[in-house]
């Protein structure tokens, strides 16, 4: 009888065991190397050990590691600086990880209301489809059943619409909304993007109402989708919004920005972390911003997206038994299967090419954000032999 693992039983994990990483590839304790679409669910964004990432820890390292939030850290305000000057906020919470910056991102918005003499208002409006992480709050606010089941009541304050229904949205709303939260495009739900109209819709709701809009970049933001993050494709900002995966590059990072009005409820002591923003963090974070606020750095990303998403379309034309549809915003690209995602995942890890399972039936493709377009052409080669394997095997089958 074989020994039970000492680790809990949470994941379904595919049978690789990575030893290294060099840019977008990832390779084996045997040698074998596997393109990695995947990018550890869009966080790998500037590559497997990326030289000048790697620097920045180890310099850091030599120094010192772990402060907590006692005491002042420079990093902290330097990295602040270069976000807020780059988008839409005043003030930056650090945190560990995306769940950690959207319960604290959920906090500011409840807490705002709060010290505006509305405590009442704590219910945050979100959508069918989205994932907010796996806390008690964010598994409520993405109110998908699977997640909720077992673990008790429901954490009250969140009102699931249908996503992209603005009629819903305004049928949702109360005295005790708020604020709206949402993904500009889903990812865990499908690769769905919200269109240009529903997202200024939304931005308009919260002016005329007094709400807070909360913005969930965790996966779609630092690049992912050709811009810094991607609300600025429809040309609004939010009040408040949760960043984190790409930002650390592989290390855990995370942060919530908002407008100094969002964070004006938010005094010492309504929130802390004993980790989030240490120093070895927080240089991480500044060598992946050198990286992505590079001239050039962003088009470089459009510019392999539109060669990505060619080819992506032109495989769907011509494997419609095995490619239903694309969809997706720069290198957040998904790929909806006609026949089961699984099969699909299964076939294309075949062919040494990693990819990331989503809802309604998609694979994500995340690539590191440094790829280029000759390994964005291998990575559709390797999808074809993929698509033509799973063909063969269906002729095969009914042969």
């Amino acid at each position: 009888m074989a020994e039970a693992a000492p680790l809990y039983d949470t994941y379904s994990r595919a049978p690789l065991r990575f030893e290294r990483g060099e840019g977008v590839w990832l390779i084996t304790e045997s040698g074998e190397r596997y393109l990695d679409f995947g990018a550890g669910v869009a966080v790998t964004s500037v590559g497997h050990g990326n030289p000048h990432v790697v620097a920045a820890l180890k310099e850091q390292a030599d120094k010192v590691w772990h402060l907590s939030n006692i005491y002042e850290i420079p990093g902290q305000e330097r990295l602040a600086k270069r976000l807020t000057d780059a988008t839409f906020a005043d003030k930056v919470f650090f945190t560990n990880s995306g769940a950690e910056a959207l319960e604290c991102a959920i906090k500011t918005a409840r807490r705002y209301q709060f010290s505006k003499g509305h405590p009442e208002r704590f219910h945050i409006v979100t959508f069918e489809g989205a994932f907010h992480g796996r806390t008690l709050a964010t598994i409520a606010a993405g109110g998908q059943e699977k997640y909720l089941e077992g673990f008790g009541p429901k954490t009250p304050g969140f009102d699931q619409v249908p996503f992209g229904d603005i009629e819903a949205v305004r049928a949702a709303i109360t005295d005790a909304t708020a604020a709206i939260l949402i993904e500009p495009v889903q990812g865990e739900g499908g690769v769905r993007p919200a269109t240009t109209e529903f997202m200024k819709a939304l931005r308009q709701i919260c002016d005329d109402k007094g709400l807070l809009l909360i913005l969930d970049e965790v996966q779609t933001g630092v690049g992912r989708t050709g811009k810094l993050f991607a609300h600025e494709w429809s040309g609004i900002t939010p009040d408040i919004m949760a960043v984190a995966k790409g930002i650390g590059g592989g290390f855990p990072l995370g942060a919530c920005l908002a407008t100094a009005e969002a964070a004006s409820g938010m005094k010492a002591g309504t929130h802390g972390s004993t980790y989030g923003g240490n120093p070895l963090a927080m240089a991480v974070g500044g060598a992946v911003l050198d990286v992505i606020l590079a001239d050039g750095f962003l088009q470089h990303v459009r510019d392999v997206a539109l060669v990505f998403r060619q080819g992506l379309a032109s495989l769907k034309d011509r494997y419609p038994d095995v490619i239903e549809d694309i969809r997706g915003e720069g290198l957040l690209l998904g790929v909806k299967a006609a026949v089961t995602s699984a099969e699909l995942l299964q076939a294309i890890r075949a062919a040494h090419l990693l990819g990331v399972p989503a809802g309604d039936n998609v694979i994500r493709l995340l690539p590191p954000l440094v790829v280029t377009a000759e390994e964005a052409r291998e990575g559709l080669a390797r999808l074809e032999r993929a698509a033509e394997s799973i063909r063969a095997a269906k002729i095969k089958k009914t042969a």
